[in-house]
């Protein structure tokens, strides 16, 4: 059942719907809610959006994973951690994070390339960044045994902060660097 409100209040009521969603809302999804076309949510996301970058709030709108949501701006982080409602779930060990990178950039990916390219069995990895909700199954590659092909998942996008893969940083070719390897982080840290 929809929940009626004023035309002053939609944005009220946008704000609330956001604060309680716990992962990012389509704006579908939102105009569904509030009972308002796509684009009187998104005229409603850019005056809070505006609120938000010129006033001192604690908030700002991110928008990831196909998504909006409300977050706590990073200027605050130590507040929030301090009452321990931190949303991060575990550090990703050193041999994910290096796994999860190469199904990011090279997806969708069989584990004996991966493995190719780490020099080190994954199979412990992929399994630690399925549970996670990182990864997952895209299919079956046409090659011999039709091994598993793997890519990211939305949640991905969510916790890194990514609107879409585009947003990758790019891998630097450059032998100069001191870090080939690219910088993942999840959002807000």
């Amino acid at each position: 059942m929809k929940a009626k409100a004023s035309t002053g209040s939609k944005k009220a009521a946008l704000e609330a719907v956001l604060f309680c969603a716990p992962d990012p809302v389509p704006v579908e999804e939102l105009a569904v809610i509030l009972a308002i076309s796509e684009a009187q949510v998104q005229s409603l996301l850019l005056q809070l959006e505006e609120e938000y970058a010129h006033e001192e709030r604690g908030f700002f709108l991110e928008r990831v994973g196909g998504g909006v949501r409300l977050c706590s701006k990073p200027q605050y982080a130590s507040f929030v951690e301090a009452l321990g409602r931190t949303t991060r779930s575990g550090a990703l060990s050193q041999a994910a994070l290096e796994t999860l990178a190469i199904i990011a950039y090279r997806q969708p990916i069989t584990r004996p390339e991966i493995e190719a390219i780490r020099g080190v069995r994954a199979e412990s990895a992929i399994a630690s960044l399925i549970e996670r909700g990182l990864v997952e199954e895209k299919g079956r590659s046409d090659g011999p045994g039709r091994p598993i092909l793997y890519g990211t998942t939305q949640e991905f996008l969510v916790r890194f902060g990514l609107r879409s893969l585009a947003d990758l940083p790019p891998l630097n070719s450059s032998p100069q660097d001191e870090d080939p390897q690219p910088k993942l982080e999840f959002a807000g840290e």
